[in-house]
């Protein structure tokens, strides 16, 4: 199951943020203890100071070619697990958010 929902307005996403990583990135999928779907976010920003929430949101408008101001964070600001909204045409964002989290080859 996508861990995203579609809307009117665009897609919510449901995130799991590793902040103090090596790099900005989408890792793919992840499936929690709770067997909740998520996707897996890293960012090199620490979590202190809204910092790591400001890189999530800046490498999700990149990744998804929408403005920063169309990605807003609708829960988890002080949590690793997040949901996060993201404006624009709901179907291009889930074919965008589907290829961005396929498994990647080794």
């Amino acid at each position: 199951m996508d861990p995203w929902r579609y809307s009117v307005q665009g897609v919510s996403v449901a995130l799991r943020v590793t902040p103090r990583s090596g790099r900005d990135d989408i890792d793919g999928l992840e499936t929690l203890a709770n067997g909740r779907t998520v996707v897996k976010v890293r960012v090199r920003a620490i979590a202190g100071g809204g910092e790591a929430n400001r890189a999530v949101t800046e490498l999700l408008a990149k990744a998804l070619g929408v403005p920063r101001a169309n990605v807003r964070i609708l829960s988890g600001t002080t949590s690793r697990l997040k949901q996060i909204a993201v404006d624009g045409d709901p179907a291009k964002l889930g074919d965008a958010l589907r290829t961005l989290t396929a498994a990647k080859p080794d």
